[in-house]
């Protein structure tokens, strides 16, 4: 896999289980990319801010062009939010560990969108780019 096709500044990220709770990756990979720069926000239904990072509703509430949907929630979930994804003209799909499985793998790549390799942290391989 080819982690600069995930990983550049010039991208614009959501976080698909961004989290107030700073023991979750939800919370922890937000933070990690906005502190190193990254133009990034968040989805959830439940808040409307994170650590003063925006949190959108739905990703269809999130304004402009979306590169990159890192997911932090359940594979069922991703799941069923992968029509959601394609509605928004997402290109790339990074599922963090245990966000992933076979179906939403075949599901993403049926629909003609990238996924990252299996069990890769977008923060590991973020830092390994440095």
């Amino acid at each position: 896999m080819d982690v600069q096709a995930f990983i550049d500044k010039r991208f614009s990220y959501v976080v698909i289980g961004a989290t107030v709770n700073k023991d979750k990756y939800g919370y922890r990979v937000l933070k990690d990319l906005s502190s190193a720069g990254y133009h990034v926000v968040g989805v959830n239904p439940k808040y409307r801010i994170v650590d003063s990072m925006p949190v959108f509703h739905t990703l269809a509430d999130v304004p402009g062009k979306v590169d990159v949907a890192i997911f932090v929630v359940p594979p069922d979930i991703g799941l069923h939010l992968l029509p959601q994804v394609e509605e928004k003209g997402v290109k790339k799909i990074w599922m963090q560990p245990g966000a992933e499985s076979k179906d939403l793998i075949a599901a993403a790549h049926e629909a003609g969108i990238e996924t990252n390799e299996p069990g890769s942290c977008i923060m590991v391989a973020r830092r390994s780019m440095a």
